[in-house]
């Protein structure tokens, strides 16, 4: 085997093999998170003149909400993909959706956990400052979600649903970079929201959605168990009458 053909190999195991996966896109996320913060406050203090009369704890702030429009971006474009267009999840395949995954879907999800350490630990940093304790919540419960899928190849169809809910992240940021910019009686703004309440309203309908599928027939399975019991304890009653 040729040099070449052995480097490609190896390329292969490393980038495309399951079980370092993980080892692979979560320092991949933090990193582009990082490159993101970075980017972000040297292009605004060229660019956009408010950003130099913010504080520091502000400039703070407007890079990471850049970091987290980012994120936002990337995982829903990956959660749409995986969800509607790939065919992991199609009847072609045989066996249950719920243990499917792929190299490509791990790797979105470990991009994700890096993001979410990445924040999670800016958030403790400067506690409370640009987070209370329920940004801490959610994103401890949001880093050990996508961690579990991303680790186990569990679920992944399902955290990559409940991800779509990232769509609305852009534009709630955006309202707070309009706001901090003293634009809030601008027609931007006035957009943004509602923009912003129409999305809600459709992901909401999409929660409605899941809802419906998932939680409603195991309160019906419950309520007909329930309904079995009493049929049951009649049936003996009538029966023990008899004798």
């Amino acid at each position: 085997m040729s040099l070449k053909s052995q480097a490609g190999e190896l390329l292969k195991y490393l980038v495309l093999s399951d079980p370092v996966v993980p080892y692979i896109s979560i320092p991949a996320g933090v990193l582009a998170s990082k490159l993101v913060y970075d980017l972000t406050d040297m292009i605004s203090s060229v660019y956009f003149k408010s950003y130099s009369n913010l504080s520091r704890i502000q400039r703070v702030e407007w890079n990471n909400r850049a970091m987290s429009t980012v994120h936002a971006i990337f995982i829903t474009a990956a959660a749409l993909y995986m969800v509607f267009l790939s065919d992991l999840y199609s009847d072609q395949y045989f066996g249950p959706i719920t243990f499917r995954n792929s190299t490509i879907s791990t790797f979105g999800l470990g991009v994700s956990v890096g993001y979410f350490i990445t924040d999670l630990v800016m958030i403790l940093w400067f506690y409370p400052a640009i987070g209370g304790m329920e940004y801490v919540i959610h994103h401890l419960l949001s880093l050990l979600a996508v961690a579990y899928a991303m680790l186990t190849g569990e679920g992944q169809l399902y955290t990559y649903m409940v991800l779509i809910s990232e769509t609305t992240t852009p534009g709630i940021n955006l309202r707070w970079y309009l706001d901090t910019a003293g634009m809030k009686k601008s027609k931007a703004y006035l957009i943004n929201g509602i923009v912003i309440f129409f999305a809600w309203l459709v992901l909401q309908m999409h929660v409605f959605g899941q809802f419906l599928v998932f939680v409603v027939p195991s309160i019906l399975w419950i309520m007909n168990l329930t309904w079995f019991s009493k049929i049951f304890r009649g049936l003996k009653k009538t029966l023990a009458k008899r004798q």
